[in-house]
């Protein structure tokens, strides 16, 4: 079991609504109930009372089941920034001037020394704004949040260990070959991830050598199977010669990487844990990506066709790096070199 947080008021007997957002997460990549109860150190039964909690169309909703779980519970009090218009108003305006909650919360007890009403923890603020059954703050303030996350990342107890990845071939043994982009055809993976309520999200794929973007549909959510069927679609698209390798973050979504490599012939390799530098080509794109892709938004919406018009967009920009040609003009050229070459032989 994990320790009991001081912070937290309701201790261990209560699940969190970051645990409730961890399990809707490990969910949807495919893991059952005793394998997100070690991930979260919960008994397996709590797991499995909490995913019958609250399941809507799209399967286990964090957001539902903190709303269920905080009613059911007895006397329920008041949220302070619920109830206190003008500590709400201050907070709100620290927020909009990119505080962070523990900046606000000390500052608080500063500006108003002698008015404990206008006191509120960090922890507060935070399950205000992430947990709106509490009431309070608005959920759209988390993009003045360092982070900008629409969705608290979870903690993780000292000694906690996400589960591994079986046979996992780590970055350090990517040849040197892929480093010097020298050689075309190898390619960096990542999921951009839309609003918490819509469990949404799209697959990124950038070519190293020319940046050439593609994008990955998941209409059925991000799990294991379904990035898989995604990726092997995508990828049998190209020709052999551009399917040489793949690098990846640790993400569940990628635990069937053996099948994928398979079905591809990519040697795909992972990257250190939190090394997103690691994946500089595609960290670039998919900041790119966000213009048409905001965060905070159900990701399903964008169809196959759109994504294409997207990816398209990205590959038509001249790219400084390559004399202000375009990676669909830079692939068009080595896939053309390809043909030549293959005719020759």
């Amino acid at each position: 079991m994990n320790p009991t947080r001081t912070t937290d008021p309701l201790g261990q007997r209560y699940l969190r609504f970051e645990e409730r957002e961890e399990i809707m997460r490990l969910q949807a990549s495919g893991l059952g109930v005793r394998a997100i109860a070690r991930e979260i150190g919960r008994h397996p039964s709590t797991v499995s009372r909490e995913l019958k909690r609250a399941v809507g169309v799209r399967g286990y909703r964090a957001g539902m089941a903190q709303t269920h779980a905080d009613r059911g519970r007895r006397g329920p009090r008041n949220a302070k920034l619920a109830t206190n218009l003008r500590l709400r108003r201050e907070v709100q305006a620290r927020l909009e001037r990119h505080d962070s909650p523990e900046q606000i919360a000390g500052r608080l007890k500063i500006d108003f020394p002698d008015e404990p009403e206008m006191w509120v923890s960090a922890e507060t603020i935070y399950q205000s704004l992430y947990i709106q059954a509490r009431g309070g703050l608005k959920r759209e303030l988390t993009a003045y949040l360092r982070t900008g996350r629409s969705m608290r990342k979870p903690r993780r107890t000292p000694g906690h260990r996400r589960t591994r990845i079986p046979d996992m071939v780590m970055i350090s043994e990517r040849p040197p070959e892929i480093e010097d982009r020298a050689v075309p055809g190898h390619w960096e993976g990542d999921l951009i991830m839309g609003s918490t309520a819509s469990g949404s999200a799209v697959g990124t794929l950038v070519e190293r050598t020319t940046g050439f973007v593609m994008l990955l549909h998941l209409p059925d959510g991000y799990g294991t199977l379904a990035v898989q069927e995604a990726l092997v679609a995508k990828m049998l698209t190209l020709n052999e010669q551009l399917r040489r390798s793949l690098t990846w973050d640790q993400g569940l979504e990628m635990a069937s990487h053996r099948e994928i490599a398979a079905a591809t012939g990519l040697n795909i390799y992972f990257c250190d844990p939190r090394s997103p530098w690691q994946r500089g080509t595609n960290e670039n794109t998919n900041g790119l990506l966000r213009q048409h892709l905001p965060k905070g938004k159900d990701l399903s919406f964008y169809g196959p066709g759109m994504l294409d018009n997207i990816a398209a967009e990205l590959n038509s920009r001249p790219r400084k790096r390559h004399g202000f040609r375009t990676p669909a003009e830079m692939l068009e050229e080595i896939m053309a070199k390809t043909a030549h070459n293959q005719g020759v032989a």
